[in-house]
């Protein structure tokens, strides 16, 4: 059993229950969040009955491209996410990708997330930590899910404990990644949470002329392995319209598929429950 940590009101780990972290990838503008977020809240919370933490990035730094839309930039995406959890009443959660930026959102997230590509920066790892939010950090796509125990040791050093592991899939050639759910029993082996990205694990990164495909017609078939070893939550990248998303538009699950998805995740957890915690 993994330690309890909280995002908000939101319990993690423990003896809680299945958690949803969804949102679109990117802000794609004030009006189109908050009507997504309440489409969510009504969906995750009051017709599945699960938390919804509720995740969308200001600036997709990391994009392929020069090209590529990388959203409202921190100051303009800060007051939108802030409306959210103002507005629509649920926890929220983005990613920083520099040191200066953690002081910028304290007071205003309920998480913190570090990419996977910045999993193993120290200093930004540190900074995060210091903030005393829950800090959730993707597993680097090129890392060992052993290596992650470094991770972990890096954020508690600063006193910080409420520290959350995702798997997102792991590089096999140059544009192709694989789900070994080892990964899963081993990183939460270390006491903490972690979280099963069903929809950046199923990309191509790069492999769309300046932007990542992928296979969405996995992630049910992922969720299952996912959640049958014992993963403590979901995170989903959600899109009532996943062909016109400006981000992941490849592997971004549709809206109106998304209850069908959680109705047959929460089934296969608690049957998990039944055996194993």
């Amino acid at each position: 059993m993994t330690r309890e940590v909280r995002i908000g009101s939101v319990k993690i780990g423990g003896d809680n229950p299945l958690v949803i972290i969804a949102g679109p990838c990117v802000i794609e503008g004030e009006k189109f969040v908050l009507e997504l977020a309440g489409k969510l809240k009504r969906i995750v919370c009051e017709e599945v009955g699960l938390p919804l933490v509720f995740k969308a990035s200001f600036d997709k730094a990391n994009r392929t491209s020069i090209h590529s839309f990388r959203g409202p930039g921190l100051k303009e995406g800060i007051k939108i996410l802030a409306k959210v959890k103002t507005e629509v009443g649920v926890p929220i959660l983005s990613d920083v990708h520099e040191c200066w930026q953690v002081k910028e959102i304290v007071g205003i997230l309920d998480c913190i997330q570090i990419p996977a590509f910045l999993c193993r920066q120290t200093d930004l790892l540190l900074e995060a930590a210091r903030s005393g939010l829950a800090v959730n950090v993707k597993k680097g796509q090129f890392m060992s899910p052993y290596d992650m125990r470094y991770v972990i040791e890096k954020i508690t050093s600063q006193g910080n404990s409420q520290v959350i592991l995702t798997e997102r899939g792991t590089f096999f050639g140059y544009r192709d990644l694989v789900n070994d759910m080892r990964s899963l029993v081993i990183m939460r082996s270390f006491g903490y949470p972690v979280l099963y990205d069903a929809t950046h694990s199923v990309q191509s990164p790069g492999s769309k002329e300046g932007s990542s495909g992928g296979y969405r017609e996995f992630v049910p078939h992922l969720v299952r392995g996912a959640l049958g070893v014992g993963a403590d939550g979901l995170y989903l990248e959600v899109h009532p319209n996943p062909e016109k998303a400006l981000s992941d538009a490849e592997t971004s699950w549709p809206l109106d598929k998304l209850k069908e998805l959680l109705e047959m995740a929460l089934e296969i957890d608690l049957i998990r429950r039944r055996y194993w915690r």
